[in-house]
């Protein structure tokens, strides 16, 4: 389910998905639903919040066995089905409000996951990276809301909220397994026929490409062992765009895997991080390194980040590290085609942009990238913000 990040929902949102999962009419209670999944041979329901671009997904996912491999006559996937479909469509609602119980539970266990991020000093640089380098724009909200307008949240404004979620987010059913299509269908039809998709707005969100004048450096001090160093930069090229697969090689080369640069020259070479990497968001443009860092090494770390930057910049690789990168990434794309949660992950970047891109031609846009590609693509990339996590004990020692 998806619905531009907004700064109004984004708390009703990460908690929505929580609370539908703790009850519907028919399984009131999370134990119930727990033990409706026991009865399907151990299926699995899970549901999560996250972002892509500026926009906001709740998603909801189940596991089932194949029922041609069990001597049971029973339509398991049907009964699978039809539990999936009560969780979504008819939750336990009781005078236009959900449960008390389960709102309080999932209020506690959403100011916990918030207050968690603090304690996990890594996260916790990419979310404070994240508000500051996209300060007043919808993708610097924090996916799981904000601390404050929890307790705002009641079980009737969720509900009014979950009554214009499901009636205009855009919704996307995905199947994937030894199933028939046209079955498939009857059953979709049967289940979901309580969502009318006729006035859902396709139209796909601009996301403006913001131009860096002069990048932002914000330091912070906290009690903590390790330095945090989170680099983020504006690629200029998203999904949308031809150079796609230009930036993912490019990624590769720079950071993306344990034998791109900034892993061998950070980490091997000059023994200056304990761990150093960069990965792409690619419907916001995005590029963002992280390292951990002694608090006394900032200034080297920094200097030889920017080196290797430069250095793809000039073109600076070898065919080696091209041939390798694309080996590597051919093989990572492999094994999350081979699982149907990364197989719909993959096919999902096509709902979010006009740009349809079939996975059968992945393989082959990956191997036509060339080293001209990537200095074309590496050129475009603008420094924003170098947000840098010290600590105090390490500054006294220095």
């Amino acid at each position: 389910m998806r619905a531009p990040l907004e700064k109004e929902t984004v708390t009703n949102r990460a908690l929505l998905p929580f609370v539908l999962q703790s009850g519907t009419k028919e399984h009131p209670s999370r134990q119930e639903i727990r033990k409706a999944l026991d009865d399907l041979y151990g299926a699995t329901l899970n549901v999560d919040v996250s972002k892509k671009g500026e926009y906001h997904l709740m998603s909801f996912k189940m596991e089932v066995a194949n029922e041609k491999y069990l001597a049971d006559t029973n339509p398991l996937f049907e009964k699978g089905m039809e539990l999936f479909a009560s969780v979504l469509l008819s939750p336990k609602v009781e005078n236009g409000e959900f449960d008390s119980t389960i709102m309080d539970g999932e209020k506690r266990t959403l100011k916990q996951k918030i207050a968690s991020v603090y304690d996990d000093k890594m996260r916790y640089a990419n979310k404070r990276l994240t508000e500051e380098m996209c300060e007043g724009e919808p993708f610097g909200l924090f996916v799981f809301g904000e601390e404050e307008s929890i307790s705002n949240v009641d079980g009737s404004s969720l509900y009014h909220y979950y009554q214009s979620a499901i009636t205009n987010d855009n919704m996307d059913l995905y199947i994937i397994g030894d199933v028939q299509v046209d079955e498939m269908k009857k059953l979709v039809e049967k289940y979901f026929k309580g969502i009318q998709g006729e006035n859902r707005s396709t139209d796909l969100l601009q996301v403006e490409q913001k131009q860096i004048t002069s990048p932002k450096e914000i330091i912070e001090e906290q009690d903590v062992q390790q330095g945090k160093l989170h680099i983020g930069y504006r690629t200029n090229t998203t999904y949308e765009d031809d150079e796609y697969f230009a930036l993912q090689v490019f990624n590769g080369i720079f950071g993306g895997f344990s034998h791109s640069k900034l892993f061998i020259n950070v980490r091997e070479k000059a023994s200056l991080a304990y761990y150093a990497a960069s990965r792409v968001e690619s419907h916001k443009g995005l590029l963002i390194v992280m390292s951990g860092i002694e608090s006394n090494k900032y200034e080297d770390t920094t200097k030889i980040i920017n080196e290797q930057m430069e250095q793809m910049k000039s073109g600076n690789f070898t065919e080696d590290d091209l041939s390798q990168t694309k080996a590597v990434l051919k093989n990572q794309l492999l094994e999350t085609m081979d699982v149907p949660r990364g197989f719909i992950e993959l096919e999902y970047h096509n709902q979010l942009t006009t740009k349809k891109r079939q996975l059968s031609h992945w393989m082959e846009e990956i191997d036509k990238v060339t080293k001209e590609d990537i200095v074309q693509v590496a050129e475009k990339i603008q420094l924003d913000t170098v947000y840098f996590l010290k600590g105090k004990e390490e500054t006294k020692d220095e």
